[in-house]
């Protein structure tokens, strides 16, 4: 399986996608159009070895809600994530086995040289 979970409104993911030079053998969801079910969630936590792995601290309502000062379980980042899309951190790739979550230049470095293989 190929797949992305992106934001089409997000300037990074198109940025990544763009370099990555992703076809049309990826299946590309994107997150605000086409909620994540919450068994692709727990597909990507079983993948990535938790939901906080996939959870950004990065959202604005990270901030607004206060979620800093709270002490968050396995349960509350899935709830969020499921709650609010903005909460994913993106991408999230998928090829075969391998998973690869965020943009930092190392994760997207190593999803290039799976795709190149």
């Amino acid at each position: 399986m190929k797949k992305i979970y992106y934001l089409s409104t997000c300037s990074t993911c198109t940025r990544i996608i763009a370099a990555l030079n992703l076809g049309n053998d990826f299946e590309y969801q994107d997150i605000k159009s086409t909620k994540i079910t919450e068994v692709q969630l727990e597909e990507m936590a079983k993948m990535s070895g938790s939901f906080e792995s996939l959870f950004s601290r990065k959202a604005i309502k990270y901030k607004t809600l206060n979620l800093k000062e709270k002490l968050l379980t396995e349960n509350d980042y899935k709830k969020l994530i499921l709650e609010e899309y903005t909460f994913l951190k993106r991408p999230v790739i998928i090829v075969g086995k391998n998973i690869f979550v965020g943009n930092a230049k190392n994760t997207i470095e190593d999803a290039a040289k799976l795709l190149i293989s």
